[in-house]
């Protein structure tokens, strides 16, 4: 449910067009859940007519954006490259630079109405700076928690300047995004201001349980009435693989008619492959193949502690799995345990383990979660987000609805 302001659709307020300019240092075809966001939010405002002007790190050497969109308007998104660098622990996504001066020439020749800053880093910094400079109003976004991940990767003594940082960062923007009330609530706490829930949706044709494919559980090895687990995500350390490793492997105590299936990657990739024999590593997924895999499967493990929300929840609850989670981010916005999956209090990795044991051997109980997750995922569509985003764009932005 979102929170923080008044209930409000926008189709029925004000119909002009709102010239956007978006930040980010990640966008499709990168896989992860900013990019997939960020992508959808461009996909939505884009079909309302708002027009889009986008800022983002090249992807590449081959990175040439078609800007035309296949619409019946004009102008289409208009897509500005800016310098990045890769990120020695991620290195499928690459860091944006400060681009003040690009961002400069930029809006002197087009001037958006407003500003969204997606993420966090030196990229948005300037953005902000140089939006100050030219009178423009910001927005942000609060998409990952880089505090929390620096424990996992040696630099946990950073967690505090990290955080210290991001609040200073929002703090010059009228208003802070984040996806959940409990993170609402966090950041208020921590002297974060005007923080504001904006919800994720979920697309119900694309994830749903009409893909369930045979022929793929058979490739798994699966027969007729066994069960698969499975994990889609980032193959990382803040991810807490270990978890579903044994989690997976108490769940086979039980019952052994069960295959573990992963589908992302990531720089744990390798490591998991080499030493985790009894495991199908499925790579990265896209479209209908990831469609494909999470309806083919059963029960969905997710086991990480650090997101800020957690897209592969919802695309899990859509394609009817019996999702298994930690009691935060998204699955506790949407799940009513019990009723369409089952929730542990976060850190209870020992209940974690026994919570989805238990539910191996309850096959009937799984279908059971799974279905009712589908019928609650159906209602949450990205065309109800579009219009919160619309009207926070206008409040915070436009000055008025």
């Amino acid at each position: 449910m979102q929170t923080g302001s008044p209930a409000i659709t926008v189709r029925s307020m004000n119909s002009a067009h709102i010239h956007l300019g978006i930040i980010t240092e990640t966008y499709p075809p990168e896989i992860n859940g900013v990019a997939m966001t960020v992508g959808r939010l461009v996909d939505e405002m884009s079909q309302r007519g708002h027009r889009i002007q986008l800022v983002r790190p090249r992807q590449g050497q081959g990175d040439h954006p078609a800007d035309a969109l296949d619409h019946d308007f004009e102008p289409p998104l208009a897509t500005t490259l800016v310098t990045g660098v890769t990120m020695p622990w991620y290195r499928e996504l690459r860091l944006g630079l400060p681009a003040g001066q690009r961002l400069r020439q930029l809006w002197r020749r087009e001037r958006p109405d407003m500003l969204y800053v997606a993420t966090e880093g030196l990229l948005g910094w300037s953005a902000i700076r140089e939006a100050a400079r030219h009178n423009i109003p910001v927005i942000s976004g609060f998409h990952t928690n880089f505090h929390r991940c620096s424990t996992h990767y040696q630099v946990g003594f950073l967690q505090r300047p990290i955080y210290d940082y991001l609040r200073r960062l929002h703090n010059r923007t009228a208003c802070t995004l984040v996806p959940t009330d409990m993170q609402r609530q966090a950041l208020l706490a921590d002297n974060f201001h005007n923080v504001e829930v904006l919800g994720r949706g979920v697309d119900s044709q694309r994830f749903s349980p009409a893909w369930r494919n045979d022929d793929l559980r058979r490739a798994w090895g699966l027969r007729r009435h066994d069960q698969a687990v499975l994990y889609v995500g980032r193959l990382a350390a803040e991810k807490n693989l270990p978890l579903a490793m044994h989690t997976f492997r108490a769940m086979r105590e039980r019952t052994s008619n069960l295959r573990l299936i992963i589908v992302g990657d990531g720089p744990l990739y390798q490591e998991l492959y080499a030493n985790e024999r009894d495991v199908i590593f499925c790579g990265a997924q896209t479209d209908e193949a990831l469609a494909e895999h999470y309806a083919s499967a059963d029960i969905f493990l997710f086991p990480s502690e650090t997101e800020t929300f957690g897209n592969v929840t919802l695309e899990a609850m859509a394609s009817g799995l019996a999702v298994v989670a930690f009691d935060y981010a998204a699955a506790h916005q949407h799940i009513d345990s019990g009723v369409d999956g089952l929730l542990i209090p976060i850190g209870q990795h020992e209940s974690f383990i026994a919570t989805a044991s238990a539910l191996a051997t309850h096959p009937e109980r799984t279908r059971q979660l799974g279905a009712a997750a589908q019928r609650k995922a159906q209602r949450l569509d990205w065309s109800g987000v579009a219009d919160r985003f619309e009207w926070l764009l206008r409040t915070y932005g436009l000055g008025s609805p």
